[in-house]
């Protein structure tokens, strides 16, 4: 449908059992805290995105004045609430939750010209980061004053500690 502004999600967790499989690069299947075998890589879609982040990406779209979704800025965030995304929340809802910045040349722009329509959030959990239940994923933009753009809910396993995740968030405008 041409003319029509869609946005759309995905999120992918790459496991890696230790320290030597993520030094490699290979991802590889994990038992999670509950005893659960985990796939290396899960991909899962759609999101919610929140009020808060939606207009402060419109001030930054106009010039005004707001928090950049940056390499200085920008954090993923995962913690264990199950309770459904709403677009008015303004953080993770779990007790227990975690915020790593961006992987060193993150976020990025996929692609150039018109194909520059992907943003990519990429931060790494290692082995002593969120050893807990991944069922909420958020985007933010810094640690103060933060405005949060998205949030999703989906139940992801629990990581434990030795094992390393990394969380890649890419939104699509198209």
């Amino acid at each position: 449908m041409k003319g029509y502004l869609r946005c759309k999600t995905k999120f992918q967790i790459r496991r890696f059992k230790d320290g030597t499989a993520f030094e490699a690069g290979t991802p590889t299947p994990v038992i999670d805290g509950t005893g659960k075998r985990l796939r290396a890589v899960s991909t899962f879609r759609a999101n919610l995105g929140l009020r808060e982040g939606i207009e402060e990406a419109w001030k930054l779209i106009i010039g005004g004045t707001a928090t950049a979704f940056n390499t200085s800025n920008a954090q993923t965030g995962v913690g264990e609430s199950s309770t459904a995304a709403a677009d008015t929340d303004t953080d993770l809802l779990g007790s227990t939750k975690t915020y790593k910045a961006m992987d060193t040349s993150y976020p990025q722009i996929k692609g150039t010209g018109a194909d520059a329509k992907v943003m990519v959030f990429k931060s790494t959990y290692g082995s002593s980061d969120a050893n807990n239940a991944w069922n909420e994923f958020i985007v933010r933009n810094g640690a103060t004053g933060l405005k949060d753009l998205i949030r999703k809910v989906s139940a992801q396993g629990t990581k434990v500690s030795g094992q390393t995740w990394e969380l890649t968030i890419e939104i699509t405008i198209a």
